[in-house]
């Protein structure tokens, strides 16, 4: 037995709201254990609504429904429900009444098409709406099928599901299995090389294990399906710790980890400083480093030296070394890391110099070049060159920051 998430919405497709309910419910049925292989959305159209229910129906046996619950007339998820299985619409009293007291509450009448919420399939259960005007249904239209249905404004469906689908859920044996996940992420190494270093814990069943490539980071999300999450943690970390040796220095942190709090944990235990200084990133790596609470600990500010004039004047950076290399340099961006770290006193320094583009690149030095340089707190200096490729500037400018964070860990 299985579930599968339809989420129903033109504005979906066209891309107008971001879809946060299929990841919200997605992660509520791992936590109850149920197994979960699909999620379809489509749009406000009967014809192809009644597709998509037909082939969920013969593929899982819990259909969770979010959206077209509204009063309007492309509000077509009950009444698309009744004609697949071949049920009459019963008016509910009781629903009218319920709209009727949240429209008086707030000081309004109740329209006429508010009553369309109150029709809902011949033997479904209601599943109240508390704050919302449509309410959902609980349905078992046939042998091994259970369908719910939700609205699809977030605050509304989550408390729905949260007070009365899954107690019903549990009610019916789910729950009893979770599955629970550890994500293990990583820099500095693409997804088809880790995964040949890995590639032996593929095969395994429970748990299992999975990649995931996202921009500048490698993720491996390591799943159990057990009665407890301390028994999954049991299966998961012996996995967990020999893909992280594999790994080495690659393997930054697990699930909610960032490069940003990885770092400043790192300067806290080492009771050390940090200082930036920022060409073509125009402050996204100091920005990253402040967004963690308490980051005054160990961040201590930086400079945005866009022009040479501020690289000489604030950084100490040789006139003759910008003349001769460029701004753009191995050597510019190992004297603008040791510039920052004596400025301004702290225990590293580091820095970001390159071509973001669209423009200004050449043969030579081409957009998507970037040197960081790291000075350490023993005044050792070093230059990491990167290419990151004729990208888009915001995330050529992306990656050098998180390059430069990731450079700062593993000298950490």
């Amino acid at each position: 037995m299985s579930a599968e998430i339809i989420c129903v919405g033109t504005e979906l497709l066209l891309g107008d709201i971001v879809n946060t309910n299929v990841q919200f419910l997605a992660k509520e049925l791992a936590d109850l254990g149920i197994p979960h292989y699909y999620q379809t959305v489509v749009g406000d159209n009967p014809t192809r609504l009644r597709e998509v229910i037909t082939i969920a129906s013969k593929r899982a046996s819990i259909l969770l429904f979010t959206g077209g619950l509204g009063p309007t007339p492309d509000d077509l998820t009950t009444e698309t429900l009744a004609q697949c299985f071949n049920s009459p619409l019963i008016e509910k009293a009781e629903i009218i009444e319920d709209i009727k007291d949240k429209f008086q509450a707030r000081g309004r009448q109740m329209s006429d098409n508010n009553r369309k919420q109150a029709l809902i399939p011949k033997g479904a259960t209601i599943l109240p709406n508390p704050t919302g005007t449509a309410p959902g249904i609980i349905w078992e239209p046939v042998p091994n099928i259970t369908i719910m249905t939700f609205p699809g404004v977030p605050s509304e469906m989550k408390r729905m599901w949260s007070e009365t689908a899954v107690p019903h859920l549990k009610s019916q044996g789910w729950g009893k299995e979770i599955i629970f996940s550890r994500m293990l992420r990583f820099r500095g190494i693409g997804e088809s090389s880790l995964a040949a270093k890995v590639n032996q814990f593929f095969n395994l069943i429970n748990p299992t294990v999975a990649p995931y490539a996202s921009l500048g980071e490698v993720r491996l999300r390591i799943s159990a399906k057990t009665a407890s999450e301390a028994e999954a943690v049991k299966l998961i970390e012996p996995v967990a710790q020999d893909i992280i040796k594999i790994a080495g220095e690659d393997y930054f942190g697990q699930d909610d980890d960032t490069l940003s709090k990885v770092v400043g944990a790192l300067l806290r235990e080492k009771q050390q400083t940090v200082s930036v200084a920022e060409s073509c990133t125009g402050g996204g790596l100091g920005a990253m480093f402040t967004e963690i609470a308490g980051s005054s600990d160990y961040f201590w500010g930086g400079v945005i030296a866009y022009d040479n004039r501020v690289k000489m004047s604030l950084l100490e950076v040789s006139a003759e070394a910008l003349n001769h290399h460029g701004a753009v340099s191995d050597i510019i961006a190992q004297q603008m890391a040791l510039g920052i770290k004596k400025r301004l006193g702290t225990d590293w320094g580091v820095s970001i110099t390159g071509i973001a583009g669209p423009g200004g690149g050449t043969d030579i030095k081409p957009v998507g070049l970037v040197y960081i340089g790291i000075a350490d707190p023993d005044g050792n200096v070093e230059g990491v060159e990167c290419t990151f490729g004729d990208r888009s500037r915001d995330i050529i400018r992306y990656l050098s920051s998180c390059t430069a964070l990731d450079q700062l860990r593993r000298k950490l």
